[in-house]
Protein backbone atom coordinates (compact mmCIF):
# COMPACT_ATOMS: atom_id res chain seq x y z
CA UNK A 1 0.00 0.00 0.00
CA UNK A 2 1.01 3.58 -0.67
CA UNK A 3 1.69 5.98 2.07
CA UNK A 4 -2.14 6.69 3.81
CA UNK A 5 -2.34 10.10 5.06
CA UNK A 6 -4.51 9.10 7.74
CA UNK A 7 -5.98 5.69 9.34
CA UNK A 8 -8.83 6.63 11.30
CA UNK A 9 -8.71 9.84 13.16
CA UNK A 10 -4.39 9.16 13.29
CA UNK A 11 -2.61 11.30 11.16
CA UNK A 12 0.02 9.01 9.89
CA UNK A 13 3.85 10.25 9.80
CA UNK A 14 5.74 7.24 8.99
CA UNK A 15 6.29 3.67 8.14
CA UNK A 16 7.88 1.95 11.13
CA UNK A 17 8.14 -1.58 8.96
CA UNK A 18 6.03 -4.26 7.81
CA UNK A 19 5.81 -8.07 7.24
CA UNK A 20 3.94 -10.71 5.40
CA UNK A 21 0.26 -10.18 7.48
CA UNK A 22 0.67 -6.57 8.44
CA UNK A 23 2.31 -2.83 7.69
CA UNK A 24 3.04 -0.47 10.84
CA UNK A 25 2.78 3.00 10.81
CA UNK A 26 3.94 5.26 13.26
CA UNK A 27 0.84 7.96 13.25
CA UNK A 28 -0.34 10.91 15.80
CA UNK A 29 -3.19 10.23 18.01
CA UNK A 30 -4.92 14.29 17.52
CA UNK A 31 -7.30 13.89 20.41
CA UNK A 32 -4.96 12.84 22.81
CA UNK A 33 -1.80 14.39 21.36
CA UNK A 34 0.52 11.61 21.60
CA UNK A 35 2.42 8.97 19.12
CA UNK A 36 1.34 5.81 18.78
CA UNK A 37 1.98 2.72 16.20
CA UNK A 38 -0.84 1.58 14.19
CA UNK A 39 -0.93 -2.36 12.64
CA UNK A 40 -2.47 -2.25 9.49
CA UNK A 41 -3.55 -5.90 7.91
CA UNK A 42 -1.92 -6.15 4.66
CA UNK A 43 -3.91 -5.61 1.59
CA UNK A 44 -3.38 -9.10 0.04
CA UNK A 45 -4.70 -10.57 3.06
CA UNK A 46 -7.93 -8.82 3.41
CA UNK A 47 -10.48 -10.97 2.08
CA UNK A 48 -9.09 -14.15 4.08
CA UNK A 49 -11.34 -14.17 6.49
CA UNK A 50 -8.95 -16.94 8.70
CA UNK A 51 -6.01 -14.53 8.69
CA UNK A 52 -8.43 -11.30 9.26
CA UNK A 53 -9.73 -14.01 12.40
CA UNK A 54 -6.06 -13.90 13.68
CA UNK A 55 -5.04 -10.21 13.58
CA UNK A 56 -8.21 -9.28 15.40
CA UNK A 57 -7.35 -12.22 18.26
CA UNK A 58 -4.30 -10.54 18.67
CA UNK A 59 -6.12 -7.47 19.71
CA UNK A 60 -8.51 -9.22 21.85
CA UNK A 61 -5.72 -10.89 23.76
CA UNK A 62 -3.60 -7.90 23.73
CA UNK A 63 -6.89 -6.37 25.60
CA UNK A 64 -7.31 -9.01 28.31
CA UNK A 65 -3.71 -8.91 29.33
CA UNK A 66 -2.36 -6.65 31.75
CA UNK A 67 1.30 -5.77 32.33
CA UNK A 68 3.44 -3.08 31.79
CA UNK A 69 6.12 -5.10 30.01
CA UNK A 70 3.39 -6.46 27.42
CA UNK A 71 3.04 -4.25 24.72
CA UNK A 72 -0.96 -2.29 24.73
CA UNK A 73 -3.85 -1.68 22.54
CA UNK A 74 -5.64 1.40 22.61
CA UNK A 75 -8.16 1.03 19.73
CA UNK A 76 -9.33 -0.72 17.14
CA UNK A 77 -10.65 0.17 13.88
CA UNK A 78 -11.25 -0.40 9.79
CA UNK A 79 -10.62 1.06 7.18
CA UNK A 80 -12.88 1.86 3.89
CA UNK A 81 -11.94 -1.26 2.27
CA UNK A 82 -12.77 -2.92 5.43
CA UNK A 83 -9.06 -4.17 6.58
CA UNK A 84 -8.63 -4.11 9.68
CA UNK A 85 -6.01 -1.81 12.51
CA UNK A 86 -4.82 -2.41 15.86
CA UNK A 87 -3.35 0.76 18.09
CA UNK A 88 -0.50 0.07 19.67
CA UNK A 89 1.81 2.11 22.28
CA UNK A 90 4.55 2.84 20.05
CA UNK A 91 8.33 2.40 21.47
CA UNK A 92 10.84 5.23 21.04
CA UNK A 93 13.68 3.30 22.18
CA UNK A 94 13.74 0.66 19.64
CA UNK A 95 14.22 -2.88 20.30
CA UNK A 96 16.99 -5.02 21.77
CA UNK A 97 17.84 -6.25 18.06
CA UNK A 98 19.10 -2.93 17.36
CA UNK A 99 21.39 -2.51 20.54
CA UNK A 100 22.79 -5.87 19.90
CA UNK A 101 24.22 -4.98 16.12
CA UNK A 102 26.33 -2.61 18.16
CA UNK A 103 27.24 -4.65 21.72
CA UNK A 104 26.26 -7.64 24.28
CA UNK A 105 24.51 -5.91 26.96
CA UNK A 106 26.46 -5.49 30.14
CA UNK A 107 25.66 -8.55 32.46
CA UNK A 108 23.32 -6.49 35.14
CA UNK A 109 21.63 -4.48 32.44
CA UNK A 110 21.23 -8.22 30.18
CA UNK A 111 19.79 -9.54 33.61
CA UNK A 112 17.02 -6.86 34.16
CA UNK A 113 15.67 -6.67 30.27
CA UNK A 114 15.46 -10.62 30.63
CA UNK A 115 13.38 -9.99 34.01
CA UNK A 116 11.20 -7.54 32.34
CA UNK A 117 11.00 -9.50 29.80
CA UNK A 118 9.73 -12.18 31.95
CA UNK A 119 7.34 -10.66 33.80
CA UNK A 120 5.25 -10.42 30.70
CA UNK A 121 5.51 -13.60 29.56
CA UNK A 122 4.19 -14.44 33.14
CA UNK A 123 1.47 -12.54 32.85
CA UNK A 124 0.68 -14.39 29.39
CA UNK A 125 1.08 -17.55 31.07
CA UNK A 126 -1.29 -16.62 33.66
CA UNK A 127 -4.08 -16.49 31.52
CA UNK A 128 -2.96 -20.06 29.55
CA UNK A 129 -1.55 -17.75 26.70
CA UNK A 130 2.07 -18.62 25.00
CA UNK A 131 3.41 -16.29 22.94
CA UNK A 132 5.93 -18.58 20.60
CA UNK A 133 8.11 -15.71 19.52
CA UNK A 134 10.01 -14.42 21.95
CA UNK A 135 13.10 -12.76 20.36
CA UNK A 136 15.28 -9.76 20.47
CA UNK A 137 13.55 -8.09 17.72
CA UNK A 138 9.91 -8.56 19.73
CA UNK A 139 11.70 -6.81 22.97
CA UNK A 140 11.20 -2.96 22.55
CA UNK A 141 12.00 -0.46 24.88
CA UNK A 142 9.94 2.83 25.80
CA UNK A 143 10.42 5.79 27.61
CA UNK A 144 9.35 6.42 31.35
CA UNK A 145 9.67 9.16 34.04
CA UNK A 146 12.80 7.44 35.09
CA UNK A 147 14.32 5.82 32.02
CA UNK A 148 13.16 3.29 30.13
CA UNK A 149 11.19 -0.47 30.25
CA UNK A 150 11.04 -3.18 28.57
CA UNK A 151 7.83 -4.76 27.06
CA UNK A 152 7.03 -7.55 24.82
CA UNK A 153 5.47 -7.38 21.56
CA UNK A 154 4.23 -8.99 18.41
CA UNK A 155 2.00 -11.86 19.91
CA UNK A 156 0.89 -13.12 15.80
CA UNK A 157 2.10 -16.18 16.53
CA UNK A 158 -0.02 -15.94 20.46
CA UNK A 159 -1.47 -19.50 21.14
CA UNK A 160 -3.81 -19.68 24.04
CA UNK A 161 -2.98 -23.53 25.64
CA UNK A 162 -6.81 -25.14 25.01
CA UNK A 163 -6.45 -24.43 21.35
CA UNK A 164 -3.32 -26.45 20.86
CA UNK A 165 -3.55 -29.96 19.61
CA UNK A 166 -1.88 -32.43 18.65
CA UNK A 167 -0.56 -30.69 15.76
CA UNK A 168 0.07 -27.08 15.63
CA UNK A 169 1.98 -25.51 13.12
CA UNK A 170 5.88 -25.30 13.16
CA UNK A 171 6.78 -21.42 13.50
CA UNK A 172 9.00 -19.24 15.17
CA UNK A 173 12.49 -17.90 14.59
CA UNK A 174 14.79 -20.72 13.82
CA UNK A 175 17.27 -19.64 16.44
CA UNK A 176 15.21 -19.13 19.25
CA UNK A 177 12.62 -21.56 19.04
CA UNK A 178 12.04 -24.62 21.31
CA UNK A 179 12.94 -28.20 19.98
CA UNK A 180 9.03 -29.32 20.47
CA UNK A 181 7.56 -25.93 18.60
CA UNK A 182 10.10 -26.83 15.80
CA UNK A 183 8.64 -29.99 15.51
CA UNK A 184 4.76 -29.13 15.82
CA UNK A 185 4.31 -30.73 19.07
CA UNK A 186 1.78 -30.00 22.16
CA UNK A 187 3.34 -26.95 23.55
CA UNK A 188 3.30 -25.60 27.32
CA UNK A 189 4.91 -22.54 29.28
CA UNK A 190 8.09 -23.87 28.65
CA UNK A 191 8.50 -23.39 25.31
CA UNK A 192 8.61 -19.68 26.16
CA UNK A 193 10.95 -20.08 28.66
CA UNK A 194 13.55 -21.71 26.31
CA UNK A 195 13.11 -18.38 23.99
CA UNK A 196 13.86 -16.59 26.70
CA UNK A 197 16.79 -18.01 27.60
CA UNK A 198 17.99 -17.80 23.93
CA UNK A 199 17.29 -14.32 24.24
CA UNK A 200 19.39 -13.88 27.76
CA UNK A 201 21.84 -15.61 25.74
CA UNK A 202 21.82 -13.24 22.64
CA UNK A 203 21.92 -10.19 25.33
CA UNK A 204 25.26 -11.37 26.94
CA UNK A 205 27.12 -12.70 23.90
CA UNK A 206 25.45 -10.71 21.06
CA UNK A 207 24.80 -13.87 19.25
CA UNK A 208 21.59 -17.03 19.82
CA UNK A 209 23.04 -20.12 20.97
CA UNK A 210 22.43 -21.76 18.69
CA UNK A 211 23.27 -20.83 14.80
CA UNK A 212 20.57 -22.60 12.74
CA UNK A 213 18.67 -21.40 9.55
CA UNK A 214 15.01 -23.49 9.41
CA UNK A 215 12.78 -25.11 11.43
CA UNK A 216 13.82 -28.35 10.76
CA UNK A 217 17.46 -27.41 12.24
CA UNK A 218 16.07 -26.09 15.56
CA UNK A 219 14.35 -29.02 15.94
CA UNK A 220 17.69 -30.93 16.55
CA UNK A 221 19.88 -28.66 18.47
CA UNK A 222 21.39 -29.97 21.13
CA UNK A 223 22.81 -28.84 24.69
CA UNK A 224 24.19 -25.44 24.32
CA UNK A 225 27.76 -24.36 25.80
CA UNK A 226 27.34 -22.18 28.14
CA UNK A 227 27.42 -18.03 27.41
CA UNK A 228 31.05 -17.93 29.03
CA UNK A 229 32.32 -20.28 26.53
CA UNK A 230 32.89 -17.90 24.23
CA UNK A 231 35.25 -15.47 25.74
CA UNK A 232 32.41 -13.53 28.16
CA UNK A 233 33.71 -13.46 31.95
CA UNK A 234 30.22 -14.42 33.76
CA UNK A 235 29.07 -15.88 37.06
CA UNK A 236 28.71 -19.78 36.94
CA UNK A 237 25.70 -19.55 37.88
CA UNK A 238 24.40 -16.95 34.98
CA UNK A 239 25.91 -19.67 32.62
CA UNK A 240 23.94 -22.70 34.45
CA UNK A 241 20.50 -20.62 34.76
CA UNK A 242 20.59 -20.00 30.90
CA UNK A 243 21.81 -23.14 29.91
CA UNK A 244 19.28 -24.97 31.93
CA UNK A 245 16.79 -22.98 30.26
CA UNK A 246 17.81 -24.13 27.04
CA UNK A 247 17.74 -27.79 27.78
CA UNK A 248 16.38 -29.49 24.32
CA UNK A 249 14.56 -32.12 27.16
CA UNK A 250 11.59 -29.33 28.21
CA UNK A 251 11.67 -31.98 31.11
CA UNK A 252 15.03 -30.63 32.59
CA UNK A 253 14.42 -26.74 31.90
CA UNK A 254 12.98 -24.95 34.81
CA UNK A 255 9.49 -24.94 35.93
CA UNK A 256 8.41 -22.09 34.93
CA UNK A 257 9.77 -18.44 33.73
CA UNK A 258 10.03 -16.90 37.31
CA UNK A 259 11.84 -19.73 38.38
CA UNK A 260 14.89 -18.95 35.97
CA UNK A 261 14.75 -15.26 36.30
CA UNK A 262 15.01 -15.57 39.86
CA UNK A 263 17.95 -17.91 39.46
CA UNK A 264 19.80 -15.14 37.08
CA UNK A 265 18.72 -11.72 39.57
CA UNK A 266 19.89 -14.49 42.99
CA UNK A 267 23.77 -14.71 40.64
CA UNK A 268 24.43 -11.08 40.83
CA UNK A 269 23.38 -10.58 43.78
CA UNK A 270 26.89 -12.65 44.74
CA UNK A 271 28.58 -10.84 42.01
CA UNK A 272 27.57 -6.96 42.07
CA UNK A 273 25.48 -3.93 43.92
CA UNK A 274 25.28 -2.25 41.03
CA UNK A 275 22.19 -4.52 39.84
CA UNK A 276 19.23 -1.82 38.40
CA UNK A 277 16.29 -1.42 40.66
CA UNK A 278 13.54 -2.43 37.94
CA UNK A 279 14.64 -6.14 37.77
CA UNK A 280 15.09 -6.15 42.00
CA UNK A 281 11.70 -5.01 42.06
CA UNK A 282 10.62 -7.17 39.83
CA UNK A 283 11.53 -10.47 42.08
CA UNK A 284 10.07 -9.01 45.40
CA UNK A 285 6.82 -8.96 43.36
CA UNK A 286 6.97 -12.12 41.36
CA UNK A 287 7.18 -13.66 44.64
CA UNK A 288 3.39 -12.62 45.60
CA UNK A 289 2.31 -13.86 41.84
CA UNK A 290 0.55 -16.72 41.26
CA UNK A 291 2.77 -19.40 40.35
CA UNK A 292 3.14 -19.77 36.20
CA UNK A 293 1.89 -23.51 36.50
CA UNK A 294 -0.80 -23.68 39.09
CA UNK A 295 -2.15 -20.52 37.08
CA UNK A 296 -2.11 -22.52 33.76
CA UNK A 297 -4.45 -25.16 35.18
CA UNK A 298 -6.46 -22.54 36.54
CA UNK A 299 -7.51 -20.03 33.53
CA UNK A 300 -8.01 -21.46 29.95
CA UNK A 301 -9.53 -18.34 28.69
CA UNK A 302 -8.02 -17.11 25.41
CA UNK A 303 -5.45 -13.79 26.03
CA UNK A 304 -2.51 -12.42 25.25
CA UNK A 305 -0.27 -9.89 26.47
CA UNK A 306 -0.68 -6.61 26.82
CA UNK A 307 0.15 -3.61 29.63
CA UNK A 308 -2.96 -2.07 30.78
CA UNK A 309 -1.58 0.57 32.52
CA UNK A 310 -0.07 4.00 31.05
CA UNK A 311 -2.50 5.09 28.65
CA UNK A 312 -1.10 8.40 29.90
CA UNK A 313 2.07 8.07 27.63
CA UNK A 314 0.80 6.30 24.70
CA UNK A 315 4.31 5.52 23.78
CA UNK A 316 5.90 2.33 23.22
CA UNK A 317 6.79 0.09 20.34
CA UNK A 318 9.03 0.62 17.61
CA UNK A 319 6.96 -1.81 15.31
CA UNK A 320 5.37 -4.61 16.44
CA UNK A 321 5.56 -6.70 13.11
CA UNK A 322 8.05 -9.28 11.59
CA UNK A 323 10.79 -6.77 10.33
CA UNK A 324 12.01 -7.58 13.32
CA UNK A 325 13.31 -10.78 11.90
CA UNK A 326 15.54 -8.78 9.58
CA UNK A 327 17.35 -7.40 12.56
CA UNK A 328 18.51 -11.10 13.71
CA UNK A 329 19.76 -12.14 10.36
CA UNK A 330 22.88 -11.03 11.17
CA UNK A 331 23.70 -13.22 14.21
CA UNK A 332 22.09 -16.02 12.57
CA UNK A 333 24.62 -18.22 10.71
CA UNK A 334 23.36 -21.62 8.70
CA UNK A 335 24.66 -24.94 9.70
CA UNK A 336 23.92 -26.40 6.34
CA UNK A 337 26.52 -27.21 3.50
CA UNK A 338 24.60 -24.61 1.69
CA UNK A 339 27.02 -21.52 0.70
CA UNK A 340 26.84 -18.26 3.45
CA UNK A 341 26.07 -15.64 0.10
CA UNK A 342 22.95 -15.81 -1.65
CA UNK A 343 23.22 -15.62 -5.42
CA UNK A 344 20.75 -13.65 -7.27
CA UNK A 345 17.43 -15.56 -7.82
CA UNK A 346 18.70 -18.57 -5.58
CA UNK A 347 16.34 -19.24 -3.52
CA UNK A 348 16.56 -21.60 -0.55
CA UNK A 349 13.16 -22.94 1.21
CA UNK A 350 13.39 -23.35 4.78
CA UNK A 351 9.48 -24.92 4.58
CA UNK A 352 6.31 -25.62 2.69
CA UNK A 353 3.78 -24.58 0.25
CA UNK A 354 0.73 -25.81 -1.81
CA UNK A 355 -0.63 -26.70 -5.19
CA UNK A 356 -0.89 -30.20 -6.86
CA UNK A 357 1.01 -30.95 -10.51
CA UNK A 358 -1.03 -34.58 -11.53
CA UNK A 359 0.64 -35.17 -14.66
CA UNK A 360 4.70 -34.18 -15.68
CA UNK A 361 6.98 -35.02 -18.69
CA UNK A 362 10.49 -34.74 -18.76
CA UNK A 363 11.20 -37.81 -16.05
CA UNK A 364 14.82 -38.30 -14.76
CA UNK A 365 16.84 -36.53 -12.56
CA UNK A 366 20.34 -37.10 -10.63
CA UNK A 367 20.63 -38.59 -6.98
CA UNK A 368 23.15 -37.95 -4.72
CA UNK A 369 24.01 -39.72 -2.10
CA UNK A 370 23.65 -37.52 1.15
CA UNK A 371 23.09 -40.24 3.82
CA UNK A 372 22.08 -43.73 4.44
CA UNK A 373 18.66 -43.17 4.49
CA UNK A 374 18.15 -39.48 2.49
CA UNK A 375 18.78 -38.83 -1.18
CA UNK A 376 19.19 -35.48 -2.51
CA UNK A 377 17.33 -35.56 -6.11
CA UNK A 378 18.34 -32.63 -8.69
CA UNK A 379 16.85 -32.07 -11.76
CA UNK A 380 17.33 -28.49 -14.01
CA UNK A 381 16.86 -25.83 -11.75
CA UNK A 382 15.66 -27.70 -8.59
CA UNK A 383 17.11 -29.48 -5.67
CA UNK A 384 15.30 -31.34 -2.77
CA UNK A 385 16.70 -34.06 -0.05
CA UNK A 386 14.07 -36.49 0.41
CA UNK A 387 13.91 -40.24 1.58
CA UNK A 388 15.20 -42.33 -1.06
CA UNK A 389 11.85 -44.54 -0.41
CA UNK A 390 10.14 -41.56 -1.99
CA UNK A 391 11.64 -41.06 -4.94
CA UNK A 392 10.31 -43.40 -6.92
CA UNK A 393 9.33 -40.94 -9.63
CA UNK A 394 10.19 -37.59 -10.91
CA UNK A 395 8.85 -35.00 -13.56
CA UNK A 396 9.96 -31.55 -14.60
CA UNK A 397 7.37 -29.64 -16.57
CA UNK A 398 6.29 -26.12 -17.31
CA UNK A 399 2.86 -24.75 -15.32
CA UNK A 400 0.65 -21.78 -14.75
CA UNK A 401 0.33 -20.40 -11.15
CA UNK A 402 -3.46 -19.98 -10.04
CA UNK A 403 -4.09 -16.53 -11.31
CA UNK A 404 -1.33 -16.18 -13.67
CA UNK A 405 -0.74 -15.82 -17.56
CA UNK A 406 2.27 -17.78 -18.45
CA UNK A 407 4.39 -20.91 -17.96
CA UNK A 408 7.31 -21.26 -15.72
CA UNK A 409 9.32 -24.47 -14.18
CA UNK A 410 8.02 -26.63 -12.02
CA UNK A 411 9.14 -29.88 -10.27
CA UNK A 412 7.85 -32.72 -8.55
CA UNK A 413 9.05 -35.98 -7.23
CA UNK A 414 6.98 -38.56 -4.90
CA UNK A 415 6.55 -42.30 -4.38
CA UNK A 416 3.94 -42.75 -7.04
CA UNK A 417 3.78 -42.13 -10.85
CA UNK A 418 0.14 -40.72 -10.52
CA UNK A 419 0.61 -38.53 -7.63
CA UNK A 420 -2.51 -37.21 -6.40
CA UNK A 421 -1.51 -36.14 -2.99
CA UNK A 422 -2.21 -39.14 -1.36
CA UNK A 423 1.21 -40.56 -1.13
CA UNK A 424 4.44 -38.89 0.34
CA UNK A 425 6.10 -36.67 -2.14
CA UNK A 426 7.06 -32.77 -2.71
CA UNK A 427 5.97 -30.21 -5.77
CA UNK A 428 7.83 -26.86 -6.44
CA UNK A 429 6.20 -24.04 -8.83
CA UNK A 430 7.80 -21.04 -9.97
CA UNK A 431 5.37 -18.33 -10.38
CA UNK A 432 6.14 -14.88 -12.33
CA UNK A 433 3.81 -12.84 -10.36
CA UNK A 434 3.01 -12.77 -6.04
CA UNK A 435 1.16 -15.97 -5.01
CA UNK A 436 -1.33 -15.92 -1.72
CA UNK A 437 -0.49 -19.45 0.20
CA UNK A 438 -3.38 -22.30 -1.00
CA UNK A 439 -5.97 -23.08 1.02
CA UNK A 440 -5.96 -26.56 2.68
CA UNK A 441 -9.58 -27.15 1.98
CA UNK A 442 -8.73 -30.66 0.93
CA UNK A 443 -8.07 -31.13 4.69
CA UNK A 444 -9.91 -31.38 7.66
CA UNK A 445 -7.79 -29.51 9.85
CA UNK A 446 -7.18 -26.62 7.68
CA UNK A 447 -4.33 -24.23 8.94
CA UNK A 448 -3.89 -20.34 9.70
CA UNK A 449 -0.95 -19.07 7.31
CA UNK A 450 1.65 -17.87 9.39
CA UNK A 451 4.21 -15.09 7.80
CA UNK A 452 7.51 -15.08 8.84
CA UNK A 453 11.26 -14.43 7.30
CA UNK A 454 14.08 -16.70 6.47
CA UNK A 455 17.00 -15.65 5.08
CA UNK A 456 15.50 -12.22 4.14
CA UNK A 457 12.73 -13.32 2.12
CA UNK A 458 9.42 -13.11 2.93
CA UNK A 459 7.28 -16.26 3.89
CA UNK A 460 3.70 -17.66 4.60
CA UNK A 461 3.06 -21.23 5.84
CA UNK A 462 0.33 -23.54 5.91
CA UNK A 463 0.25 -26.66 8.05
CA UNK A 464 -3.26 -28.66 7.34
CA UNK A 465 -4.04 -31.78 8.66
CA UNK A 466 -6.07 -34.74 7.89
CA UNK A 467 -5.94 -34.17 4.73
CA UNK A 468 -7.58 -36.07 1.23
CA UNK A 469 -9.26 -38.46 3.46
CA UNK A 470 -6.64 -39.73 5.36
CA UNK A 471 -3.89 -38.97 8.15
CA UNK A 472 -1.83 -37.01 5.70
CA UNK A 473 -0.49 -33.71 6.44
CA UNK A 474 0.08 -30.99 4.08
CA UNK A 475 2.80 -28.36 4.80
CA UNK A 476 2.35 -25.30 2.30
CA UNK A 477 4.97 -22.37 1.73
CA UNK A 478 4.78 -19.36 -0.55
CA UNK A 479 8.01 -17.50 -0.59
CA UNK A 480 7.98 -13.48 -2.04
CA UNK A 481 11.27 -13.02 -4.18
CA UNK A 482 12.11 -9.26 -4.40
CA UNK A 483 11.05 -8.87 -8.35
CA UNK A 484 7.60 -9.82 -7.71
CA UNK A 485 7.57 -13.44 -8.24
CA UNK A 486 6.87 -16.20 -5.68
CA UNK A 487 7.85 -19.71 -5.15
CA UNK A 488 5.63 -22.77 -4.78
CA UNK A 489 6.59 -25.79 -2.34
CA UNK A 490 4.17 -28.71 -1.30
CA UNK A 491 5.35 -31.28 1.33
CA UNK A 492 2.99 -34.05 1.70
CA UNK A 493 3.75 -36.90 4.57
CA UNK A 494 2.10 -39.19 7.20
CA UNK A 495 0.07 -37.55 9.63
CA UNK A 496 2.75 -38.82 12.04
CA UNK A 497 6.25 -37.96 10.26
CA UNK A 498 5.33 -33.64 10.39
CA UNK A 499 9.32 -33.10 11.28
CA UNK A 500 10.26 -35.23 8.14
CA UNK A 501 8.00 -32.44 5.90
CA UNK A 502 10.10 -29.44 7.91
CA UNK A 503 13.38 -31.18 6.99
CA UNK A 504 12.26 -31.72 3.38
CA UNK A 505 11.33 -28.43 3.04
CA UNK A 506 14.14 -26.73 4.42
CA UNK A 507 16.97 -28.50 1.78
CA UNK A 508 14.11 -27.32 -1.34
CA UNK A 509 16.37 -25.36 -3.69
CA UNK A 510 16.01 -23.09 -6.53
CA UNK A 511 18.44 -21.73 -8.78
CA UNK A 512 17.15 -19.03 -11.54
Amino acid sequence: MGVPTRLGRYVVRRRLGSGGFATVWLAHDEQLDAEVAIKVLADNWGHDDSVRQRFLEEGRFLRRVESEHVVQVHDVGELEDGRPFLVLTYADRGTLADRLKKAPLELSAAVDVVVQVGRGLQALHRRGLLHRDVKPANVLFRSTDDGERAVLSDLGLGKSLDEISRITMPGGTPSYVAPEQALGERLDQRADQYSLGAVAYAALTGRSPHQVDGLGAASRVKVAAPPSSLGFELPGQVDAAIVRALDPDREKRWPDVQSFTRELVGALDETTRDFPLSARETVTVASDDLDAKTALSDENQPTIVKPAEQSETVAVESAAVEPAAEAEAETVAVETAAPRKRRRGRWVVAALLALLVGGGVGYGGHWYLTGRKMIQVSEGQFSVTLPEAWAQSMAQSDWTAPGGTGSAPAFRVSRDSDWSGKTPGVFIGVSKSKLAVPSGKQCGTEGTPQPHMVRELSVTDRLSADCFGADIVLLQRVVDHGDGGSLLVQVVVPGSDVTRATEIADSVQYSD
